[in-house]
C-alpha cells in the first residue's frame, strides 16, 4: 500500500500533550482518540485530520509563538 502522507511528518505531535485535562489537543489539535488511535488510522484517515487541524491552525503546532 503507498502513502499519500508524502512530505508529512509521522505525526502531529509536537510533544505538548494536553488530552488528559483537553477535549482538543493544544499542541497538535487532534482529540483524545485521534491520538491515541493515531497508528491505526489509514493513510486517508490521517490525511483528514491533518487537514482539519491545518485549517484550524489553532493549535500550538501551527502557532509562530509556539514554545
Amino acid at each position: 500500500m503507498s502513502s499519500n502522507l508524502h512530505g508529512l511528518p509521522d505525526s502531529p505531535c509536537i510533544g505538548v500533550c494536553s488530552t488528559l485535562f483537553d477535549e482538543v489537543c493544544k499542541g497538535c489539535g487532534r482529540t483524545a482518540v485521534e491520538v491515541s488511535n493515531w497508528v491505526f488510522l489509514s493513510d486517508d484517515e490521517k490525511r483528514a485530520i491533518w487537514e482539519r487541524i491545518t485549517r484550524d491552525g489553532t493549535a500550538m503546532r501551527f502557532r509562530n509563538d509556539r514554545l
